[in-house]
C-alpha cells in the first residue's frame, strides 16, 4: 500500500535540503550503522548459506525506478495450457541475518527503510541491501522463489515457495517497460505483465479492493523559488503492483492454512475519514456524487490531472489504520482481511526494506515444506506488531514533518497572498483551529479563525510559511 512519495532535488546546502537534514537529527533518525553491524553484514555478504534448488536457468527480470539498487523482487511470467505461471523471486534476507546478532538487533531498531524527499535511511547496510542480497542483474542471488499458477481468469490455483538460487537477466524500469508493451516490442515474459496485471485488476474490482495509483510529488528550485510537479504512475506501475499483491495474498492463505502467521490487516475506514475526503474533493473541485462509492471514484480519477493527483495523495490517509496481526496454534484473529485489498493479505515482498517481511517469508517456507516455523521466528512473533507499529509511527511523523517542510518551501515567497480553499477539518475541542485544502497549489495547511465553516469554500490569506522554522498558517481573508 502506498504512502506519499515526495522528491526534492537541488544542492545539499539549499535551505529546504538543510531543513530536511535538521529534521532527521531532531527526530533521532539513525545515521551510519554501528561498526559491529557493518562487519557482520560484510562477513555475511561473502559467505551466505546456499540453497540446493538452482533456478538460475529462469530468465527473471526486475522492474523498479531507474535509480533503485535495493531490488527485492524479480519476476518471470509464462503461459500454461490452463492459464499462467508467475514466478516471483523475493530477496532471501534471512540467509544473511543471524538471529539475535548485531545485524538482527539493528534491523529491529530501524524496522523500515525510511524515505525522505532527498534520500533514504536504509534498514540494512548497503553491502547487503544494494549488494549481496539485492537481485541485481547478472548476479547469482539467494531468493524465496514463489511459483503461482493462475487460471485463465487470473485466479490462483496452486502455490509453491522454496529457497532457490536465481539470476536476473534484465533490470527494467517502468517507462521502458511501458514503451515496450505499448509498441508491442516486449517479449512474452514482459508482455504478459499487462495481460496478467489487467486480469488481477478485474478480480480486484470484483472483490471490492482498491489500489491507489499515488503520483510522486517533485519539488524543484526554479528562479529562486520552488515549483511542485506530479509524476503520474504508468499502467506498468499498477500491473507490477498486482504481482506483489498476488504474492501477499497467497502468503496470507498459506499462513492461515498452517495456523501461524502475521497478517497485514486494515478495518473499514470510519465514516468521519471518508467525510473528510469528501470535503477535500469539494476543495479540489472533484465531482463525487453521493451515490458513487469511494472505490468507484478512485478508479475514475486521472493521476495525470494535478487536482486528481492531490486527491489521491490525501486518500492515503485511509490506510493509516493498518497494522500487523499475529496468530498461532490455529487460532485465527477476529480480523484477517485488509480493507483496501478486500482479502487476507500480508507483507512478504520487500524484506530488504521492511522487517516483518523476513518473518512472513520464513513462516511460508516452513509451511509449504511441511515443517514448523523456526524457533527464532516464533520467539519474535508476539512482539513484532508493536515493533512494526513503533516503526510506522516514526515513518508517519517523518512523513508529516516532511510534507510541512515541502509545503512551507513551496509557499515561502507568498506571505500575504489570498487563495481559494475549502475547510476540510475543524478541531472538535478548539473550533477556532482547522485545516484547509487549497485549490492551487494543492497543499494543506492550518487555519485560525472564528466560526470556521466545515466543508465550505473560503478565501484564506497566508500569514506564515518558513521551511525549518514553523508550519504554514492561514487566516480567513
Amino acid at each position: 500500500m502506498p504512502r506519499r512519495r515526495i522528491r526534492v532535488t537541488g544542492a545539499p546546502e539549499a535551505p529546504l535540503r538543510a531543513a530536511l537534514a535538521a529534521l532527521r537529527s531532531e527526530l533521532g533518525i539513525p545515521g551510519d550503522f554501528p561498526p559491529e553491524v557493518r562487519e557482520e553484514a560484510e562477513r555475511a555478504a561473502k559467505a551466505p548459506a546456499l540453497p540446493s534448488y538452482d533456478a538460475t536457468d529462469i530468465p527473471f527480470f526486475t522492474l523498479d525506478p531507474p535509480a533503485s539498487m535495493d531490488l527485492d523482487q524479480a519476476a518471470h511470467l509464462s503461459r500454461r495450457r490452463t492459464g499462467y505461471r508467475v514466478r516471483y523471486a523475493i530477496a532471501d534476507v534471512a540467509s544473511f541475518v543471524a538471529p539475535g546478532g548485531p545485524l538482527d538487533v539493528e534491523a529491529h531498531r530501524r524496522v523500515n527503510t525510511l524515505y525522505f524527499p532527498d534520500g533514504k535511511v536504509p534498514l540494512h547496510p548497503v553491502v547487503l541491501s544494494e549488494g549481496a542480497a539485492s537481485l541485481l542483474p547478472g548476479q547469482v542471488r539467494l531468493a524465496a522463489l514463489w511459483t503461482l499458477d493462475l487460471d485463465t481468469d487470473g485466479r490462483t490455483i496452486a502455490v509453491d515457495v522454496r529457497r532457490a538460487l536465481v539470476r536476473s537477466r534484465a533490470r527494467l524500469d517502468y517507462a521502458g517497460v511501458q514503451k515496450q508493451i505499448d509498441t508491442k516490442a516486449a517479449e512474452e515474459p514482459v508482455a504478459l505483465l499487462k495481460e496478467i496485471g489487467e486480469l488481477r485488476e478485474r478480480l480486484e474490482v470484483a472483490r471490492g479492493g482498491i489500489s491507489l495509483n499515488v503520483p510522486e510529488q517533485e519539488i524543484t528550485a526554479q528562479d529562486h523559488t520552488y515549483v511542485l510537479r506530479y509524476r503520474a504512475p504508468l499502467p506498468a506501475d499498477s500491473w507490477n503492483a498486482q504481482l506483489s499483491l498476488l504474492t501477499g495474498m497467497a502468503a496470507a492463505e498459506v499462513m492461515t492454512a498452517q495456523g501461524t502467521g502475521i497478517l497485514r490487516t486494515l478495518p473499514a475506514a470510519p465514516d468521519g475519514a471518508v467525510a473528510r475526503l469528501r470535503r477535500t474533493a469539494t476543495a479540489l473541485r472533484i465531482d463525487w456524487p453521493h451515490h458513487v462509492s469511494y472505490a468507484a471514484l478512485i478508479r475514475s480519477l486521472d493521476p495525470g490531472d494535478p487536482r486528481h493527483a492531490a486527491f489521491l495523495q490525501e486518500c492515503t490517509t485511509l490506510l493509516r489504520g493498518a497494522g500487523y496481526t499475529v496468530f498461532r496454534d490455529g487460532v485465527l484473529p477476529a480480523i484477517t482481511t485488509h480493507a483496501a485489498v478486500a482479502a487476507p493479505y500480508t507483507h512478504c515482498t520487500a524484506p530488504l526494506r521492511r522487517l516483518a517481511d523476513r518473518y512472513a517469508a520464513e513462516i511460508c517456507l516452513a509451511a509449504v515444506a511441511g515443517q514448523a516455523p523456526p524457533d527464532w521466528v516464533l520467539a519474535a512473533l508476539a512482539a513484532l506488531p508493536r515493533r512494526m507499529a513503533d516503526g510506522a509511527r516514526v515513518a508517519g511523523t517523518a512523513e508529516r514533518e516532511c510534507i510541512d517542510l515541502v509545503e512551507a518551501a513551496l509557499l515561502k515567497d507568498r506571505i500575504g497572498d489570498v487563495f481559494e480553499a475549502c475547510v476540510v477539518d475543524v478541531e472538535e475541542h478548539q473550533p477556532t483551529l482547522g485545516t484547509v485544502q487549497l485549490t492551487s497549489p494543492a497543499v494543506i495547511g492550518r487555519i485560525e479563525g472564528d466560526h470556521l465553516p466545515l466543508g465550505e469554500r473560503v478565501r484564506v490569506r497566508l500569514v506564515r510559511a518558513a521551511p525549518g522554522a514553523s508550519k504554514i498558517l492561514f487566516t480567513a481573508a
